[in-house]
């Protein structure tokens, strides 16, 4: 792309270089300089509503709105006259007209755009004598609350709502004095409930159902950390007064999310503070569940753990990891049960095929014209063109579905997907392929074939996939998002896909769009029966070797049961053993085990509940949750972020003290060697010494920024993962409202009616 042409002006005395087309209140921000402004709003529609921006031009007759004044050369712009200041003080005057003073019990005090120009710019007193109009707060809903006279009519609410979401559900009624915000649905809101319009809000006209009047700004600690919800790894800030999240937004715009959260990111933190939380261990006697001290209740473990290991094998023990812990903690479970336990049993719910998209990586690193493998979610807001297959990202990525509406937006980028659903994005796309179910192989791989002339014998599918076949031909940079159908042979057709591009010297990155918070994570950190961490293949000798020597044993070298294949051993009486960390793999619905799954002789489960697993565990062990611990998360697009402390919970234990006491307990019985790994940073440091890609930046990390993962060709050593078993890797298929396990206890989302609550 062609850089934009350079154009010089003089912005308060100072000397200005900027790209044609700039904004002069952009190119004043970037000074450093403060031009106030309510209505403008980076990525939106210009407004100039507000008449804040005003700025002087020399030789211009008025003052002019810097929100709409582009830049030309030898311009002459003046931000800080006293004309410029009477303008926007008199401005205020206007704005506070109808505004009621009620700064002292406004949820906005404190950080409050309006209040903070009043206090620059000195509009103390005002000329108005007539009775201010009044209008009673209303409720949208139960997350969003609208105070008529506190708004100044700047509609970014209503501009983020259609061009940021394409939601299109508020609007503005009335006219002159007497204009409001309006909900589409009469008095009350039927949207997303994304909570957008409430933090792009300058002032107190839109307040969260979930704090307002619960404390004030200043009252209040601010934890920069990582949603828990969904795979897209969005910047999130928590609000914590007296170690209790109270809050979640991200308007310090950190993060490639910038300012975007969905529902859940913005108000599904309250799972944290559920009544049912558990919060000691428990110990199954006599049938039932009784609550014991942790020393008792890991030692039990422990004990358990070796008799069933001397008895029938440590193939008779299999660990089920979680898609929501750290990747301190994947690392330590895949540790424990390959060092100490000794077996390749180990899986957790795939939700993309990452091993897959690994090996494929690998094997597309030398062809000439692919560049970089992997798209970056930052990528995605500007990216040229998109493939979307068998993933409706609106519903399970929000984030990559909030990029890409911003790529069509600013960018004319085009959109093109192939799916067995008709899906919301369909209607931003430039073309649009319906397919059948489970034929996601056979498609694609017409994508990949040479374009040819349609037969009259074709079907309309293959003539449907020949105009998008063409269609893609003509994009040189293309990115491709594929969800959970896309794996194996599907994978494999991709890989054609980009073989063919690349020899006409085009490029395409991969995105995998996998479900949980980290899922990446604990892929990439071997919670798989036949690859290690980095997806290096437990059948390679060096690559058990190097573990082996690093963990202080031998590793076993057989591959071991996949979940599904654990769920059915434990039915036949096979497994003896299952140890459940922060997964609920009872509820599935394919999963024939009777009421004790099957015949286990010990089921232990680590949750923050008492999920339909847990209810049938031998011993439980609570658990906290990602907004209650320290340490590193990937999201999946392969990028790490720090994930934070924000609030606290009396009772539970991170996953990551207890298992690591738990392989002092085991190692005190003569099984394996204790894990030294003392916190989740010292456990990082030896991840990023050995999974390859991982050696990312510590400034970046302590800094906020997405370190991206580069895998290694040599990593995989030319292995290819096996084909998957059929229902090993799949989509939970959450919407806006669901995230899996956590979604009972997300109180304030379960009340909605777009979360199918009653009215």
């Amino acid at each position: 792309m062609a850089e934009a042409p350079q154009i010089k002006f003089k912005l308060d005395d100072r000397e200005l270089t900027v790209p044609a087309g700039t904004l002069v209140i952009e190119a004043a921000r970037q000074q450093g300089i403060e031009v106030p402004s309510f209505c403008y709003y980076q990525g939106l529609a210009l407004q100039a509503a507000c008449r804040m921006c005003l700025v002087e031009v020399e030789k211009a007759p008025k003052l002019q709105t810097a929100c709409t004044l582009v830049a030309v050369n030898s311009m002459v712009v003046r931000t800080n006259t006293p004309q410029v200041h009477e303008a926007r003080k008199a401005m205020l005057e206007f704005l506070l007209a109808n505004h009621p003073l009620d700064c002292p019990v406004c949820d906005k005090g404190g950080e409050c755009e309006l209040q903070d120009m009043v206090f620059s710019y000195g509009a103390d007193r005002s000329r108005f004598v007539e009775e201010k109009l009044h209008v009673p707060e209303v409720k949208w809903s139960n997350l969003v609350y609208y105070d008529a006279p506190r708004c100044i009519l700047c509609f970014r609410c209503v501009r983020v709502c259609d061009e940021g979401m394409d939601v299109k559900a508020l609007g503005v009624g009335q006219r002159g004095a007497n204009s409001v915000i309006i909900p589409n649905r009469e008095d009350s809101l039927e949207c997303v409930e994304c909570g957008m319009c409430i933090d792009i809000c300058p002032v107190g006209a839109l307040t969260s159902g979930t704090y307002r009047y619960h404390t004030r700004p200043w009252e209040m600690q601010y934890v920069p950390t990582v949603c828990t919800h969904c795979s897209n790894g969005c910047k999130t800030t928590l609000s914590v007064r007296n170690h209790e999240i109270l809050r979640a937004n991200n308007r310090d715009l950190s993060g490639f999310n910038g300012d975007f959260l969905c529902a859940k990111g913005r108000f599904a933190f309250d799972y944290t503070r559920h009544p049912e939380r558990l919060t000691q261990p428990l110990i199954r006697l006599a049938g039932r569940l009784e609550p014991a001290s942790w020393e008792e209740a890991l030692q039990t473990v422990a004990s358990r753990l070796v008799s069933i290991h001397k008895q029938n094998g440590p193939d008779a023990i299999g660990f089920y990891g979680s898609n929501r812990t750290t990747n301190e903690e994947n690392y330590l479970l895949g540790r424990l049960a390959r060092a100490s336990i000794g077996t390749n049993n180990v899986d957790h719910h795939r939700t993309a095929d990452y091993a897959g998209l690994m090996a494929l990586a690998a094997e597309l690193a030398g062809i000439s014209g692919t560049g970089g493998i992997f798209a970056t979610m930052r990528e995605l807001e500007s990216a040229p063109a998109f493939l979307l297959i068998s993933n409706d990202a609106t519903e399970q990525n929000p984030l990559v579905a909030w990029q890409i509406r911003a790529a069509i937006r600013h960018f004319r980028s085009r959109l093109y997907i192939l799916d067995s659903s008709e899906q919301k994005l369909h209607r931003k796309a430039q073309d649009f392929v319906l397919m059948p179910g489970g034929q996601e192989a056979e498609a694609i791989a017409k994508l990949a074939a040479a374009t040819g002339d349609a037969s009259a014998s074709e079907s309309d599918l293959d003539r449907r996939l020949g105009v998008l076949r063409d269609a893609l031909a003509r994009e040189n940079d293309l990115i491709v998002l594929f969800g959970a159908a896309v794996q194996g042979a599907a994978l494999t057709r991709l890989g054609d896909f980009a073989r063919e591009r690349a020899a006409q010297g085009k490029r395409t990155r991969f995105m995998a769009l996998g479900d949980y918070a980290n899922s990446r994570g604990a892929a990439d950190m071997g919670l798989l029966p036949d690859l290690l961490p980095g997806y290096a293949p437990v059948a390679n000798p060096a690559a058990r070797q190097f573990f082996g020597d690093l963990w202080g044993t031998t590793l076993p070298e057989k591959p071991g049961l996949h979940g599904r294949a654990m769920l059915d051993a434990a039915t036949a009486g096979r497994l003896k053993a299952l140890y459940v960390v922060g997964a609920n793999p009872a509820k599935r619905t394919d999963f024939a085990g009777s009421k004790r799954m099957g015949k286990l002789d010990l089921l232990v489960v680590q949750d923050l509940y008492l999920s339909e697993t847990a209810q049938l565990a031998d011993i439980i062990l609570p658990a906290l949750s990602g907004f209650e611990k320290s340490g590193t998360m990937t999201n999946t697009a392969g990028e790490v972020q720090l994930v934070r402390k924000g609030g606290d919970f009396m009772g539970p234990r991170t996953d990551f003290d207890i298992l690591r006491i738990l392989s002092y307990q085991l190692a005190q019985q003569r099984i394996g060697q204790p894990i030294a790994l003392r916190t989740p940073d010292a456990a990082f440091e030896e991840i990023a010494r050995i999974v390859p890609g991982y050696d990312v930046s510590w400034t970046g990390l302590l800094t906020g920024a997405a370190e991206p993962t580069q895998p290694k060709p040599e990593a995989t050593n030319g292995h290819r993962p096996a084909e998957t078993a059929a229902g090993v890797i799949f989509s939970s298929n959450d919407s806006l409202f669901t995230s899996g396990s956590l979604t009972p206890y997300c109180r304030m989302i379960r009340s909605l009616r777009e979360a199918g609550a009653t009215p």
